[in-house]
């Protein structure tokens, strides 16, 4: 065998490891092209092998950020109730280009979005206990609570003050 023959051979086995790596870690859950290249440069993966492996598996459709995007969004609003400026970070961090970022969050208008705040603050405001004069600091606990998700602090103090006359209307009557 010729040294370039054995060259070709070792390339094809890195190849064939860095295919069974990324398959692997998107047997747990679905990655974006980012995460992957990062998990191979950890293992020591040259970036020619990475970049063959990663262009093969988006060409079958296995690596696909916009598709990614779509289904975090979707998962981490309805389950996490996750604001749209918490989502785009996650993405960012996830190595999600902006443009695909901002294509997947066009789908959450505001009203969607000061819904799933709604709901958030009902569900908490109900293990509440609300006591005359204890507004400001079951306000700033909920408004908190709405701006780590990454909902705007405007919409928070709404949402909390209208939830807030609300329940207490409720618990007069």
């Amino acid at each position: 065998m010729t040294s370039e023959a054995a060259a070709s051979a070792v390339e094809s086995k890195r190849e064939e490891q860095a295919r069974a790596v990324c398959l692997r870690l998107l047997t747990v859950r679905a990655r974006t092209r980012a995460e992957l290249e990062g998990q191979l440069a950890k293992r020591g993966y040259p970036d020619d092998v990475a970049v063959g492996v990663l262009d093969r598996l988006a060409e079958v459709g296995l690596v696909d950020d916009a598709e990614f995007a779509e289904q975090w969004v979707h998962s981490r609003q309805v389950n996490a109730g996750k604001g749209k400026r918490a989502l785009a970070a996650e993405l960012r961090n996830k190595g999600v280009d902006d443009e695909v970022i901002a294509a997947s969050l066009d789908g959450i208008d505001a009203g969607t979005e000061r819904r799933r705040a709604e709901q958030l603050v009902q569900n908490r405001l109900r293990r509440e206990k609300l006591n005359d004069g204890d507004d400001v600091k079951v306000t700033r606990r909920l408004v908190g609570m709405l701006a780590r998700r990454g909902y705007s602090q405007g919409m928070a103090f709404d949402v909390v003050s209208t939830a807030l006359a609300a329940e207490h209307e409720r618990r007069r009557v």
